[in-house]
């Protein structure tokens, strides 16, 4: 008598989760840990796949920070709410700075959206996803930059009470990540390739208070620096108010830490600084500029500025631009003012019209530009050390230790008779310089 084999069931296939990045630095580093997480639970994942499936789970990661930035992000939503009604992605589901601040709105206004979650729902979200919250997988991720770069994301949140910022609203208060953790992620990341870390968080500098009882920065980047294959920290976020200084004495012992710092000023007028609430007064702010370039004599500065904040004048205007001007720092970014609700500057009158906070940016930006080049001049003629980001047309694209990815200066490297892959480092002679360009040749 023969026996009727029984074939197992075939196994189901997982949807594809599609995920979305929209924002800053922390949300793609937070894109990657809910990425590594979902592939630790052995989903396929995917980051802003343009093959879009009929069956895939749309994670999109929002920004809520400023109008422009809500703004995209709300047209994101609509463009795969859009593509679900029509039958060409499975489900959309919404994270992120956008659906923590504005939740109920959004539910109300794009019922499509199969689910909601706030920047702290990593556990819920992966349940919806039908993954498990894995504790072995922490400090582990799936990049989304290059390999050889990574964002390290060292504490959540932010307990200072700048009058314009809202991130505390979507951030919640500040908490520091162990030592031990980051160490530990920082030897995975290294394992798998990782040259560059670029510290982030929300205030590098209060780092450790909330654990330790005091600024332990510095100490942070000491066990950082020891992490074998790390060739490269970079500093990003650092508050002014309350500056460790003892950050630039390691910065000066360890010569894998970049002399590179990058710091939001927001403004020099002391009528602006009290308003905005910055705990910092203009003669406490030159003191600090001044300190730093005398201990770090080689440290490229950054700093960001805020154009048109309620009851800005023209006298303030007019101060900080001869305070750009005078500083010269070696990067700078500078925005228009966003009125946002439930901050302490909202109850302002936003008395400036758009129109002349984009005029006011443009003018800073046209000092900072003949600055850059002028900074980027005496670089001609000496050899950097620079890592290689991409290749770019006729070009290798990369950057020194005084540049960070995206909103700092370039290195291009001809391709011609040169074979390079990114991630390496190669030292390079400066032939050529522009506004926010170097070019250069290898020195063998």
């Amino acid at each position: 008598m023969r026996t009727k084999q029984i074939k197992p069931p075939a196994a189901v296939q997982k949807p594809r989760v599609n995920v979305v990045t929209l924002g800053c630095s922390k949300n793609i580093h937070d894109s990657e840990v809910l990425m590594g997480q979902l592939r630790g639970n052995d989903m396929p994942v995917v980051h802003e796949a343009s093959n879009i499936q009929a069956d895939d789970i749309v994670v999109i990661n929002t920004c809520g920070f400023i109008d422009n930035a809500k703004q995209e992000s709300i047209d994101t939503i609509l463009q795969y709410s859009a593509l679900k009604a029509e039958g060409k992605v499975g489900k959309v589901i919404v994270t992120g700075c956008l659906s923590e601040r504005y939740k109920p709105e959004l539910q109300t206004e794009i019922p499509n959206v199969d689910a909601y979650f706030g920047t702290n729902d990593l556990q819920a979200l992966l349940g919806t996803l039908g993954a498990d919250y894995r504790h072995e997988l922490v400090g582990e991720r799936m990049l989304t930059t290059p390999s050889h770069f990574a964002y390290f994301k060292i504490a959540e949140g932010c307990n200072r009470p700048c009058s314009f910022c809202a991130i505390p609203l979507m951030r919640g208060k500040h908490v520091s990540k162990s030592m031990e953790s980051l160490v530990n992620e920082a030897q995975y990341l290294a394992k798998n390739g990782t040259k560059e870390l670029i510290l982030i968080a929300q205030d590098l500098t209060y780092y450790g208070l909330d654990l330790y009882g005091k600024r332990n920065l510095a100490e942070l980047l000491r066990r950082l620096s020891d992490v074998e294959g790390i060739e490269w920290i970079r500093l990003q976020y650092a508050y002014p108010s309350g500056f460790p200084t003892d950050v630039l004495d390691v910065m000066k012992e360890r010569a894998n830490i970049c002399n590179y710092l990058d710091m939001p000023l927001q403004h020099i007028s002391d009528n602006m600084l009290r308003s905005m609430r910055r705990g910092i007064t203009q003669q406490k702010t030159l003191d600090l500029i001044h300190s730093i370039r005398d201990r770090v004599p080689d440290i490229a500065l950054r700093t960001t500025l805020i154009c048109g904040y309620p009851g800005e004048t023209e006298q303030d205007f007019e101060e900080l631009k001869q305070w750009v001007a005078a500083t010269r720092f070696d990067r700078l970014g500078c925005f228009t003012y966003s009125h946002e609700e439930k901050t302490h500057a909202y109850s302002l009158i936003d008395d400036i019209p758009e129109t002349e906070k984009a005029a006011r940016v443009e003018q800073i930006m046209e000092i900072q530009q003949g600055i850059s080049y002028d900074i980027n001049q005496t670089r001609v003629g000496n050899t950097y050390k620079v890592l290689v980001d991409k290749i770019e047309g006729e070009y290798f694209v990369g950057r020194t230790e005084y540049d960070s990815p995206e909103v700092d200066n370039e290195v291009l490297i001809p391709v011609a008779d040169q074979y390079l892959t990114p991630g390496r480092f190669v030292q390079v002679r400066v032939d050529r310089a522009e506004d926010f360009d170097l070019y250069g040749t290898i020195v063998k």
